[in-house]
C-alpha cells in the first residue's frame, strides 16, 4: 500500500517533533527540512494540531511542538485519519469514468479493504515514541534549534 504524501508527512513531522527535545522548529523550518511545499506542511501542520497531537505558537518564540497525545498517539490512527477508510478501488465508477462492470459478481473489493484494515490494524500498536526511540539514527538533521 502507498501512502498518501500528506500521510507521509503527518508521520514524518511527529516523528521529528519527538525527538525535538527543547527545540521549537516553525512550520517553515520542517517544511525546509522536509523539502516540502510549505503550503503543503501548513496544511498537515494544521490538521495534526487539530486531532490534538501537536500545538503551533505563532510570533516570537513560537514554534511546533508534541503534546503528549502525539507522543503516544497510534501510528495506525494517524495513518487512518490521514488516508480515510474509503475503497481501495473504485468500483462504482465516477463522473468521468463508468462502473467496473464485474462489481455485482466481484469479490476483489472485498478482499482488498480486508488487506488495507490488516495494515493499519498492525500499525495500531506501534506509536510514535515507539518510531523514534533507540537505534533511530539523528531525525533532527535540517532543523536546527531556534535561538
Amino acid at each position: 500500500m502507498r501512502l498518501l504524501r500528506s500521510t507521509d508527512l503527518a508521520l514524518r513531522v511527529l516523528m521529528r517533533l519527538a525527538v525535538a527535545g527543547d527545540s521549537t522548529p516553525t512550520t517553515r523550518d520542517v517544511a525546509e527540512a522536509m523539502d516540502v511545499p510549505y503550503t503543503h506542511a501548513a496544511k498537515v501542520v494544521a490538521e495534526l494540531q487539530h486531532m490534538g497531537l501537536l500545538t503551533a505558537r505563532r510570533g516570537r518564540g513560537g514554534g511546533l511542538g508534541l503534546t503528549e497525545e502525539g507522543r503516544t498517539a497510534s501510528v495506525g490512527a494517524v495513518v487512518r485519519a490521514f488516508e480515510g477508510e474509503g475503497d481501495v478501488v473504485d468500483c462504482e465508477g465516477t463522473a468521468t469514468s463508468s462502473p467496473c462492470p464485474l462489481n455485482s459478481a466481484c469479490r476483489l473489493r472485498g478482499a482488498l479493504r480486508g488487506a488495507q484494515e490488516a495494515f493499519f490494524a498492525s500499525l495500531d500498536p506501534v506509536t510514535v515514541a515507539d518510531i523514534v526511540s533507540a537505534p533511530t539514527g539523528p531525525l533532527l538533521l535540517g532543523i536546527s534549534p531556534r535561538p
